[in-house]
């Protein structure tokens, strides 16, 4: 009897539940037009920054998925030279960041591209610039022409999760992917990111870098659903908060004889979840705008608009003069000089407790 999804005689043939996956896929629908209509309501500026935030963050939570944390102001540096945003106290990125950064922007900046297999393989290159996965060396900018299990547990003790589609016939299986993914056809293109999503994990073509690569793909069919390339939310962020159930759901649907319902409808939800998440930062980023627009007179220093765009931005924790201090790199006696200004124009409010414990929040924004 087959064990994997690839050996049934029907694939690559996949069905769902049409009902409920309908559903879900209306709801999702709704949310994207609803929140680019919101962010084309933004000016220029507020646009391009919020998609440099969002960018980075998908960026940084596609490659913790995989166990590896990013430098973020690398990342961040990287994303904006190459979209031409001018910001403020840009660093230098290493190779490794560069290369990631190359990948998601190219899926997501040249949506309409075909992709093919030349383009797979820059990717993969991009992914590896050295030639080897943490320790080890691996084929890179090809196809892997060995045998591929997904494993977990110590030397000895190894579970096996899955086996792969065997190295001789990976070529085969995404030519059909590729002319299948790049055909214009009536499958609505949200629903082809999820099933392009499951269907190269399936296949698992490289060596390494496979659900990075898949991420890219589906951010790529996304941006071709919206047919922009301004992206306002992040779903790798989504699958990095429910990294459990992504694995889990992949797993129970690569063992099915072709209906991939579960996975369809938790790709769903997960997306729908960015969306949502989305559409609270377009409220900030909004209130933010109406902010400066409202005191653009006022008289304010260089640590003071930072921390003010922090708390739109999504300050941790909450606001007290050791943090102002720690963040501006100035005494506490400058940080709490800076923070009763603001208090005094109405700016900031003061928190009920007193002394040490003492806290500060944006009016108007709670």
């Amino acid at each position: 009897m087959p064990k994997y999804i690839y050996e049934y005689d029907q694939w690559p043939h996949f069905d769902w539940d049409e009902g409920l996956v309908g559903t879900a896929l209306a709801e999702v629908r709704f949310l994207q037009g609803k929140i680019l209509g919101q962010m084309m309501g933004l000016g220029f500026e507020q646009r391009e920054s919020t998609k440099l935030d969002i960018l980075v963050l998908d960026i940084m939570k596609s490659s913790q998925i995989e166990g590896e944390n990013l430098n973020y102001d690398q990342v961040r540096s990287s994303v904006a030279r190459k979209l031409g945003i001018k910001t403020a106290g840009l660093v230098r990125s290493n190779r490794s960041v560069e290369g990631i950064v190359d990948l998601n922007l190219d899926a997501i900046e040249s949506f309409e591209s075909p992709l093919t297999h030349d383009r797979l393989y820059g990717w993969h290159a991009a992914l590896f610039p050295t030639g080897y996965s943490g320790a080890y060396k691996i084929e890179v900018g090809r196809y892997r022409t060995g045998e591929m299990q997904v494993i977990s547990g110590a030397s000895g003790k190894e579970k096996v999760h899955y086996e792969a589609v065997k190295a001789k016939h990976v070529k085969k299986e995404m030519n059909v992917f590729l002319k299948w993914l790049n055909k214009q056809d009536d499958l609505d293109l949200v629903l082809k990111a999820a099933i392009a999503h499951f269907w190269f994990i399936i296949i698992h073509p490289f060596d390494d870098g496979n659900g990075r690569i898949a991420r890219a793909i589906s951010d790529m069919l996304l941006a071709r659903s919206e047919n922009t390339s301004d992206r306002f939310y992040s779903i790798s962020n989504q699958m990095m908060l429910h990294r459990k159930e992504y694995y889990r759901t992949l797993q129970e649907d690569q063992h099915s004889e072709g209906d991939i319902s579960k996975w369809l409808l938790w790709f769903l939800e997960c997306l729908k979840k960015a969306l949502l998440a989305s559409e609270f930062i377009t409220s900030r980023v909004l209130l933010k705008a109406e902010f400066w627009s409202k005191h653009s007179s006022l008289e304010l220093n260089e640590r003071q608009r930072k921390i003010i765009n922090l708390l739109f931005d999504g300050f941790e924790g909450k606001l007290q003069t050791s943090k102002w201090a720690k963040i501006c790199k100035v005494s506490n006696d400058t940080a709490l000089r800076d923070i009763n200004e603001l208090v005094e124009m109405k700016i900031l409010r003061k928190s009920e407790a007193a002394g040490r414990s003492a806290s500060y929040e944006l009016v108007g924004t709670s």
